[in-house]
């Protein structure tokens, strides 16, 4: 694309970019026609993405910062990037460099967050420690937070919980790290060295134990039929009929609970057998097939809702499992959480001889390690196995009716 000296305002795309000419002396300025302000400066080396507004919309002068170059960042990252330096702008905080040592945790959480593609679990759990584990740290400049500040605040929270403790310095040490990347005035990192670091650096992390919960496979029929029996209670709630509904379908499918709470209707379809997540927790959208049982289930439900499993006004998917997880628990003789029916899916697919790459798969998980599985086996749609999961579904619903009858057999692994 030939351009002139003087600035103009153009679509910008991938493809344009990549094309644009370097001139052979002085600078080029060319601007963005979708977002205000942004723009790339051309110069005899390089193409550098640039933003260029006033603070707050009272300045009279115009700030141009720097974004980063073209040969380092995308220009869909630069345009993120932009958007985020335009929200600080006009709440009134000035890009200089000189002014990025006044930016505080709350600054720069927004960036963060605002830069980062998050699930809503992530936010959830950023601003929860903000406003809890380090509430009192909010307003204060990024670079007053202190390797000694981290130390004792890590020691006060790990005397309520080693894993919150570990959490909600992760997360910090995250956003620190995002802050570590901006310039001081002298070109220099505005954090030399995140202070979390200390932590490593003293061994204080500490070790939690992977959790392990599921029903005991000689107490799995207890607790399908204990599902079956407040799935049909005469004088059960909605919300009840709905709690008992999905406790079947995650102990038969394995799905975790905020994806299989969250289900709508438009993601199923009931006459082939298949469930689709377009946004698991490893971004990669997957289609499950579903075995006969849950079809059956599902079919049974009322459609009141935009939600396979409403909530108590329909408006929002149901949201806590506490009730029928209290009496899965009392019928299995163990504390259990919705998780731990992932788990038992997982310990009957092996009692079944399910391959462990196929139960991965069913259970959404990443194939790593084997290049052949990982390169080469079909992720994203996975009703080639249907057999596989209807044989967990049998084998489960098999025990429900065998404590059911009082004709209990014992267990086997599938040949």
């Amino acid at each position: 694309m030939a351009i002139k000296k003087q600035a103009e305002k153009v679509k910008f795309t991938k493809a344009l970019i990549e094309g644009l000419p370097l001139p052979e002396e002085g600078q080029v300025l060319l601007w963005d026609s979708d977002l205000r302000g942004f723009g790339i400066r051309l110069t005899r080396t390089t193409k550098t993405y640039i933003l260029q507004a006033r603070v707050n919309n009272k300045d009279r002068k115009n700030r141009r910062v720097s974004i980063g170059r073209h040969d380092l960042m995308t220009l869909s990252d630069a345009r993120k990037r932009a958007r985020a330096i335009l929200a600080d702008m006009l709440r009134g905080i000035d890009p200089s460099p000189e002014k990025n040592k006044a930016l505080t945790l709350r600054d720069f959480t927004d960036r963060y967050m605002l830069d980062r593609d998050l699930k809503k679990n992530s936010v959830r759990d950023i601003e929860k420690h903000l406003k809890s584990s380090f509430s009192d740290w909010t307003n204060k400049p990024v670079t007053e937070i202190t390797r000694g500040m981290v130390d004792r605040r890590f020691d006060k929270l790990s005397q309520k919980s080693h894993a919150q403790a570990n959490l909600a310095f992760r997360l910090l040490r995250g956003i620190l790290n995002y802050a570590s990347a901006e310039r001081t005035a002298n070109d220099e990192p505005l954090i030399p060295e995140n202070p979390v670091k200390v932590l490593s650096e003293k061994k204080k992390w500490h070790r939690i134990e992977p959790r392990s919960g599921r029903i005991p496979l000689e107490k799995i029929g207890l607790a399908w039929a204990l599902i079956q029996k407040e799935r049909h209670a005469p004088q059960q709630t909605a919300v009840s009929r709905t709690l008992a509904d999905l406790a079947g379908f995650l102990l038969l499918t394995g799905a975790r609970w905020t994806e299989a709470a969250a289900l709508t209707w438009d993601r199923l379809n009931l006459d082939e057998g298949w469930w689709h997540l377009p946004d698991p927790k490893n971004r990669h959208a997957v289609t499950f097939p579903l075995p006969s049982q849950i079809v059956e289930i599902l079919t049974d439900r009322p459609r009141t809702s935009r939600f396979v499993f409403p909530g108590y006004d329909g408006t929002k998917h149901i949201n806590d499992g506490r009730a029928v997880m209290k009496k899965i628990s009392s019928a299995a003789g163990v504390k259990l959480s919705a998780h731990d029916l992932r788990r038992t899916f997982r310990s009957v697919a092996g009692e079944c001889g399910i391959e462990f790459f196929k139960c991965k798969l069913l259970l959404n998980h990443r194939l790593a390690g084997d290049v052949t599985i990982h390169s080469y086996t079909e992720t994203s749609d996975l009703r080639y196995l249907s057999k596989e999961i209807q044989r967990v579904a049998d084998w489960v619903v098999s025990q429900g009716r065998a404590e059911k009858t009082g004709n209990v057999v014992p267990f086997r692994r599938a040949e």
